[in-house]
């Protein structure tokens, strides 16, 4: 059940981010990067802090008593767009999510700017000169920028391996085996 949870959580985060997207895309004056930067800062004001953990955390106490502690804290210090956005969380006692929603909204970001997550592992250290090929590749690819997390997995022994998103395309010699493998048997 923990996954459901889990994904159930994911689709309120996600709702939640994208409400905030439009309100920030509503006027090209804000700064989208800013209002990550904000969610961010709440979620580790709130997670740093076991006492507003638990404040905030707790159903007995009073949404008018969680708004005065979260007013206190960051009506000063967090863009007014956020603070509202915040106070109306605070309303739908939906807090307690602010960390998946800044996820969420990163996830956004990046879709907006054209920005693509890939991670790229492969049997040995790749050198620079590598990666920058490969990425330049990728990029073509898919027609955007990409951000790329290397990794090293020498089980693969020699090949790459990409996921981009849910996506895994796995060009390791391991998985020709595997597949060849599978092949002999049927055969």
């Amino acid at each position: 059940m923990a996954g459901v949870k889990d994904k159930n959580c994911e689709l309120v985060a996600k709702r939640w981010a994208l409400a905030l997207m439009e309100l920030a895309q509503e006027d090209e004056n804000i700064s989208k990067e800013d209002i990550l930067d904000d969610l961010h800062e709440i979620a580790e004001t709130i997670n740093s802090s076991e006492e507003l953990f638990n404040v905030i955390n707790n159903p007995s106490i009073s949404t008018e008593e969680k708004q005065i502690v979260l007013c206190k804290l960051f009506q000063n210090s967090i863009m007014p767009i956020v603070y509202n956005f915040l106070f109306a969380l605070n309303l739908r006692k939906r807090v307690s999510i602010i960390s998946e929603i800044a996820v969420e909204f990163e996830k956004e970001l990046e879709r907006v700017k054209n920005i693509a997550r890939v991670n790229v592992t492969s049997a040995i250290e790749l050198n620079e000169e590598r990666k920058e090929q490969i990425k330049v590749k990728i990029a073509e690819k898919l027609s955007k920028e990409v951000i790329v997390n290397w990794g090293v997995d020498s089980n693969i022994i020699a090949g790459l391996i990409f996921k981009i998103d849910e996506m895994i395309i796995d060009n390791s010699i391991k998985h020709k085996l595997e597949d060849l493998s599978k092949e002999i048997i049927k055969g």
